[in-house]
């Protein structure tokens, strides 16, 4: 008879779940709480020894931790101590318990990689060439290797403090309490202090160890950045001209211990890196661009591009992959010493493995030869992108036909093209691997790049899977690209401007990434139609940041509409022309802060020629109506793309995450444009930082008097019965299970109504919204959203069928788009005289300063009213604060004094109860509009706020960045 010791316990211990293999069983117990993990290993012996898994608590910590981490000693008291449980239940002095009768292979292996030892796990040359010396000049690392192949240099580090100074006792030492940024597999932000991280490494016995990985180390200990300089091969770097807050991270600080590492990645944005090693080992695996790595899973969203990567721990991919490949199969490896840099090139697969306690400091960057690469990794579109990572088998059946009928002669001879695509992916891993390139590790260097199935990282040829349909000023922006859409406009535009002898390089990547050499043939039309000067050499490139093509042409500004596709663009321009209409006709003393309009109108491309029709936005252009293209159009006072039109399509749009490249399918060659007179003197934001206090302080009460006069200026009356579509002349609204009726007798109430309307659509997907965009936007708050804004935006604004009865405030003209790119100003100057006199000027002689010292600097114009809409005047504090005066409290505060007009908030608040009070804060309503937002307003916010990503609350964030407005009570 079998004895109990003997027995399997794992039917009685698990019941029905007994079915499932131990890995899923921990997969789901991942995803408990550390309280009910620690709940149900009380169940049963089984559910005991599988909630009592370090790799099990050191997931359940992590997954909640952020900000500052003490390690305890175990993952699972880390994790207790983390909820703040009496000591009692802390189990410090309780053993541990045992069975017998149970074994799993899979929890054996997990328990082997994490006392994995790697003291004999090195590969003593590797076939990574290594270049002893620094003889390399800049001139052969070009031609040789840079963007070509790998290679380890030493001697680049020879001189740098860092070679003695980085240890762990001297760091130890000097930067003992000082936090780092730590690496792992999670979603929480999280630090150590290193004196607490250095504990943590000397008595871990972890798989994927915590390991240091910190962009901002520079920040954290500047003087860490005067013991290493950047190597003289790799000093080019393009996104230098960004000024630190809007270029990506490109440099870390690198601590880890014995079987930490990077699991197998393309560095972002197919930018190329350095990496030296100041103490320990480091393995590296290395494989050629497009050839993914066994047990690597590579996804991409076919919606913007972004490329999401599946992959084991290095350690793991190491043990349990590596064996597996044959000879011929294996990757490119080398063990890196203490002293030694390598270069990893663009687009190349890389994984690491500590075989020690090491440090190391490392660099992405961009240079001539990797610029185009990483101008296609931020252009809009998913095909190219996964080309990049995973060649031609990232492709489906249509988009692999069509590559191949484009394919060279020469390249259909190649034995790829026998292959049918159903055939291919159909092969086993190493058929799949033995289409990729013949590794001639000691051959020449080209041997990385040409591959014998037709595949080239060539740029060339990758371009080829550009979306061609997908412009980049209308198309979805991948949340995985290295900077936003701003930042890249700006980037190539500086440039552009900042290094001329690069023009014909960065002209290429602008084409690629915005679509520049088909706005510039637009653009050359349209000068020919006006008479106007032909675009000269500086005048090619898009100026500014915003969404719209914008140039800069002799003394006038041409402005093509294309953002949100056609219907968007006609409502854009249609709004914009109704206003300057209304602006003058009002005799508005803003009109003489916005420049002139000097002509408008729609180019189109019909077979194959361009053609022109001026308009001015009254009545319906005769390309629109010839092709049929816009199904209902709302007509307000002859303009029929005016103001309220717009605003209907808004609330149609309102929470849509809609790619907006579709709105332009079959009618993506008709475009609106206007001509504008240019502004003297600069873009604040290429002011921004050689402005005096007294500068800015003068813009904010600028920008007050200015916002005064837009939101007294008139607009068009509402008129409803044009409104059918909207549900019973927005009588009803629904959103959340919630109803509001509206009586729209009165005017203002309906204008409200829709304005609110159109908010409380824009809630339905907010925490979807806000979850995409991610990082800095703190999590736990996005779990809170629904608990923090109104389901119905008509109660927040107390919009009832009374409120034309008791609120004198009506909806104003907004702008919703005033950001320091969109603001002029003009030198105030000292005309220096031979006897040397000075005297006041305001004025320049032909342009030229040369006679002239720029005293002071003063605001003179406000540009780009595209984004006008009728709504809540709070709406305008949003970009002014956050974007132009940065947050500064001080500067709102003036901004308020020159504004002077109530809020409408001010008027329709209602008395509030003690269940209602938020609802009697201007910060309220003002933090609500943030949330719900179209931009990503909320990653400005934490990011000139950062201590508030450990805010607890919405309350929290509202009050320290919009307090001052409760204290602002409109007329004096």
């Amino acid at each position: 008879m079998e004895s109990q010791s003997q027995r399997d316990r794992r039917t009685d211990a698990l019941g029905d779940l007994r079915l499932l293999p131990d890995e899923i069983l921990c997969t789901i117990l991942e995803r408990l709480t550390p309280r009910d993990a620690a709940r149900v290993a009380c169940v049963s012996s089984v559910m005991y020894i599988l909630c009592n898994e370090e790799p099990l608590w050191i997931t359940l910590c992590l997954k909640g931790a952020s900000g500052l981490l003490q390690y305890k000693g175990s993952w699972k008291k880390t994790a207790l101590h983390n909820e703040n449980l009496p000591d009692k239940y802390k189990e410090y002095h309780r053993g541990p318990l045992y069975f017998d009768g149970f074994n799993s292979l899979f929890l054996y292996r997990r328990l082997y990689r994490c006392h994995t030892t790697l003291e004999a796990f090195y590969a003593d040359n590797g076939n990574v060439e290594r270049i002893k010396d620094i003889s390399l000049s800049l001139k052969d690392f070009y031609n040789e290797y840079d963007a070509k192949k790998p290679v380890m240099l030493t001697g680049l580090a020879d001189t740098w403090p860092a070679r003695h100074k980085w240890t762990t006792d001297q760091l130890l030492q000097d930067y003992g309490d000082v936090a780092f940024k730590i690496s792992q597999r999670s979603f929480g932000k999280i630090s150590m202090k290193f004196k607490d991280y250095v504990s943590y490494m000397k008595v871990q016995h972890d798989e994927d160890p915590l390991y240091i990985f910190d962009e901002k180390f520079g920040e954290a200990a500047p003087n860490l950045l005067k013991d290493y300089s950047v190597p003289y091969l790799f000093q080019e770097d393009l996104f230098d001209i960004l000024d630190t807050d809007k270029r990506p991270s490109y440099r870390w600080l690198i601590i880890g211990p014995e079987r930490s590492g990077a699991s197998w990645h393309v560095d972002p944005a197919l930018t190329s890196a350095w990496n030296t090693l100041l103490c320990g080992r480091k393995r590296w695996a290395l494989y050629p661009p497009g050839k993914v790595p066994l047990g690597v899973t590579v996804h991409v969203n076919d919606e913007d591009g972004d490329v999401n990567i599946e992959t084991p721990s290095s350690l793991q991919w190491w043990l349990d992959f590596y064996p597996l490949l044959a000879d011929e199969d294996k990757p490119i490896e080398c063990t890196q010493l203490p002293g030694e840099t390598i270069y990893v090139p663009s687009g190349w697969w890389h994984c690491v493995l500590n075989l020690e306690t090491t440090i190391a400091v490392t660099q992405n960057f961009v240079n001539s030869n990797n610029f185009e690469f990483v101008c296609l990794d931020m252009a809009p579109g998913y095909r190219h992108k996964g080309v990049c990572r995973v060649g031609l088998l990232a492709l489906d059946e249509d988009s692999y036909e069509n590559v191949r009928q484009n394919m060279s002669c020469k390249e259909k001879d190649s034995s790829y093209s026998y292959l049918s695509r159903k055939e291919k992916r159909a092969k086993t891993q190493k058929d799949v691997d033995d289409l990729y390139c013949e590794r001639a590790i000691n051959g020449a260097s080209r041997s990385y790049n040409l591959w014998k199935d037709g595949f080239s990282y060539d740029i060339n040829f990758l371009s080829m899977f550009l979306d061609k349909d997908r412009d980049h000023y209308s198309s979805l922006w991948s949340s995985g690209n290295s900077i936003g859409q701003r930042e890249l406009r700006e980037w190539l535009s500086k440039l552009w401007i900042q290094k001329p002898k690069m023009r014909e390089i960065i002209w290429k990547g602008a084409c690629i990434a915005l679509n520049a050499d088909k706005w510039l043939e637009c653009l050359s039309k349209i000068c020919a139609f006006h008479n106007l000067p032909p675009p000269t050499d500086d005048e090619r490139l898009p100026v500014g940041t915003g969404s719209n093509p914008v140039y800069l042409v002799g003394n006038s500004v041409v402005k093509i509409f294309v953002e949100g596709g056609l219907e968007a663009s006609l409502y854009g321009l249609g709004t914009e022309l109704e206003f300057h209409s209304l602006l003058h006709e009002a005799n508005s003393p803003l009109s003489k802060h916005i420049p002139n309009v000097l002509a408008s109108g729609i180019i189109y491309l019909e077979n194959g020629s361009y053609n022109h029709l001026s308009w001015d936005g009254k009545g319906v252009p005769d390309v629109i109506v010839k092709n049929n293209l816009i199904s209902k159009i709302c007509n307000v006072n002859g303009f029929s793309f005016g103001v309220w039109g717009k605003k209907q399509l808004e609330y149609r749009n309102a929470g849509m995450l809609v790619d907006g490249s579709v709105s332009l399918d079959g009618h993506s060659s008709i475009w609106p444009y206007m001509i504008t007179k240019r502004c003297e003197g600069n873009m604040f934001a290429e002011l921004r930082d050689r402005l005096t206090w007294e500068d800015t302080t003068k813009l904010a009460s600028f920008l007050g008097e200015q916002l005064c006069h837009l939101h007294l200026l008139p607009y068009p009356p509402l008129n409803i019965s044009s409104f059918s579509d909207i549900e019973n002349d927005l009588s009803v609204v629904e959103a959340n299970g919630c109803i509001a009726t509206i009586n729209c007798k009165s005017n203002a109430a309906a204008e409200w109504g829709l304005f609110t309307r159109t908010l409380t659509k824009m809630r339905k997907d907010v925490s979807s919204r806000l979850t995409k965009w991610g990082d800095p936007i703190p999590s736990k708050l996005i779990e809170k959203i629904d608990e923090y804004i109104p389901p119905d935006f008509a109660e927040l604004l107390n919009i009832t069928e009374n409120f034309g009865n008791h609120a004198s405030k009506p909806c104003s003209w907004i702008h919703t788009d005033i950001m320091d790119d969109n603001i002029y100003m003009k030198p105030s100057l000292v005309c220096s005289t031979t006897s040397g006199k000075t005297e006041d000027s305001t004025m320049v002689d032909n342009g030229s300063l040369s006679n002239y010292e720029v005293k002071s600097w003063y605001p003179s114009h406000i540009l780009d009213f595209s984004d006008l809409s009728i709504g809540d005047p709070l709406f305008d504090l949003i970009p002014i604060y956050l974007d132009v005066l940065r947050g500064d409290s001080y500067l709102l505060k003036q901004f308020l004094e020159s504004y002077k007009l109530p809020f409408a908030s001010n008027i329709s608040r209602y008395e509030s109860t003690e269940s209602d009070q938020k609802f009697g804060r201007l910060s309220y309503v003002a933090m609500c509009y943030c949330i719900l937002h179209d931009e990503n307003v909320l990653g400005a916010i934490f990011s000139i706020w950062e201590e508030l990503r450990s805010a607890n609350s919405w309350e929290e964030v509202e009050l320290t960045v919009w307090g001052e407005l409760n204290n602002y009570k409109g007329f004096p």
